[in-house]
C-alpha cells in the first residue's frame, strides 16, 4: 500500500499485478462508508489472478486518503482520477473503469469527460437517472445530523468495536466537516443523450430488486454498446451478496489480457 500525490492531495493506493501488458482495471468505490477494501475479497483479487493489472484507491476524504474540506463534486473526482493515472504512468493507454454505486456515477462521468482515458466501463448498481441526487443528499443530511448528535463513534469504541468506530468517525468527519453534501447537491442525473455520447463499451450489472434498475434499462437502450446483466435475488447489494455472478460477468467482459500466461 502507498500514498500517491495527485491533484494536490495524497491518495491511498493499492496496485495488484497482472500478466501480459493489457490495460489496467481501476476500481471506484461508493460514498462515505465505503473505501477500496470493499473490492479486495470481491472483484480485485479474481481480476488480478485472471491476468489484469489492478489499481484501487481511496477517493478523497475516504479510507486512508487525505480529507480536504472541499472538492467533492464529480468534476474534481475525475480530475483526481486523471492526475492519479498520470502520476502512476497509466495515462498512456485507456483503462477499464469498474465503479460500484456512486463509484459507477464517477466512472460514467469520467467516460463522458475524458473518453480518451477509458477503454470500457463496468457499472455496478450505479445511480443514473431519476431523483437520485435529491434522495442521496437528503439521506446524507439525515445521517450527518444523526452522527453529529449521537456520539456514535465513541459509543462503538467503548464497546470494543474499533473497526465500526473508525468507519463512523470517518463518516462523521466527511459529512459534517467537509462540503461533500453541498458539492453533491447541484449534480444532475444522466440523460439518454449522455448515454448516447458514450464511446466505450459498457457492462451494467444490477440486482433484480434494485430501485435503480429503470436507469440501467435506459442506459441499455441509449448507449451505443451496452450489455445489461440483471442478477436475481438481490437489490443494491450486488457487490457483496451476488459476488459470484458479478465476478463471472466482469471477467467475461474483460476477457484474457494480451500475453497472459495460465497460472
Amino acid at each position: 500500500m502507498a500514498h500517491t500525490p495527485a491533484n494536490g492531495l495524497r491518495l491511498h493506493t493499492q496496485r495488484l499485478p497482472g500478466r501480459g501488458d493489457g490495460p489496467t482495471v481501476v476500481f471506484l468505490h461508493g460514498l462515505v462508508m465505503d473505501n477500496l477494501s470493499s473490492f479486495y475479497c470481491t472483484l480485485a483479487g479474481p481480476v488480478s489472478r485472471a491476468g489484469h493489472p489492478v489499481l484501487l484507491y481511496d477517493q478523497r476524504g475516504h479510507g486512508r486518503s487525505e480529507r480536504p474540506p472541499r472538492g467533492y463534486d464529480r468534476d474534481t473526482a475525475v480530475a483526481d482520477l486523471t492526475a492519479l493515472l498520470a502520476v502512476l504512468g497509466l495515462d498512456r493507454r485507456p483503462v477499464h473503469l469498474v465503479g460500484n454505486s456512486y463509484g459507477g456515477v464517477l466512472a460514467l462521468h469520467a467516460a463522458l469527460r475524458r473518453p480518451d482515458l477509458v477503454a470500457s466501463l463496468v457499472l455496478i448498481d450505479a445511480q443514473l437517472t431519476g431523483d437520485w441526487v435529491e434522495d442521496m443528499t437528503d439521506t446524507l443530511s439525515v445521517a450527518a445530523l444523526g452522527l453529529e448528535h449521537s456520539r456514535l463513534p465513541e459509543q462503538l469504541a467503548a464497546l470494543g468495536r474499533r473497526k465500526e468506530a473508525r468507519l463512523a468517525a470517518g463518516a462523521d468527519a466527511l459529512l459534517n466537516h467537509t462540503t461533500l453534501i453541498e458539492d453533491l447537491a447541484p449534480a444532475t442525473a444522466f440523460t439518454a443523450g449522455d448515454f448516447a455520447r458514450l464511446r466505450c463499451p459498457v457492462l451494467a450489472v444490477y440486482g433484480a430488486h434494485s430501485e435503480l434498475l429503470p436507469g440501467a434499462h435506459e442506459l441499455a437502450r441509449s448507449a451505443p454498446d451496452c450489455e445489461l446483466c440483471v442478477l436475481p435475488g438481490v437489490g443494491h447489494t450486488v457487490l457483496n451478496e451476488a459476488t459470484e455472478g458479478l465476478c463471472a460477468a466482469v471477467l467475461t467482459r474483460l476477457g484474457a489480457p494480451a500475453g497472459a500466461v495460465a497460472g
